[in-house]
């Protein structure tokens, strides 16, 4: 396979949806770059002993850092990433809800069935309790 940049930098000017994509791309990269630097370079180098120890709070730590976590702070991840994503998949749907066929309307209504029975299953399952 001949790759070459002229083709590569051809496709984006004939097409001028990937083209914009390409120059936001582009810019974003430069800009990332430029604060990423000015701010390096302004920034404030205060190195000061208390800031060099362990623990700013004043006392040693009673533990090793590297412990175990609780399961259900894990738990509560999980079940904040599930429900977040019905938002990926309900936010499209609502906004072409007049537009859709009968068809595809009760499909979501049926994707909402399935996730209440899900929460109401961890509810009774006691995951979203903290105790």
């Amino acid at each position: 396979m001949n790759f070459k940049v002229n083709n590569f930098f051809f496709f984006f000017y004939n097409n001028s949806n990937f083209l914009n994509l390409l120059l936001f791309i582009v810019f974003t990269l430069i800009i990332l770059f430029v604060l990423f630097n000015v701010s390096y370079y302004l920034m404030q180098r205060n190195i000061d002993i208390e800031k060099l120890s362990a623990y700013e709070c004043g006392f040693d730590p009673f533990e090793e850092s590297l412990g175990r976590f609780d399961i259900k702070f894990y738990i509560v991840a999980i079940l904040f990433l599930i429900f977040d994503l019905e938002i990926v998949f309900l936010f499209p749907w609502s906004v072409i809800l007049f537009q859709i066929p009968l068809f595809s309307f009760w499909i979501i209504f049926y994707f909402l069935f399935i996730l209440i029975i899900g929460f109401l299953y961890e509810w009774k399952k006691g995951a979203l309790d903290w105790n």
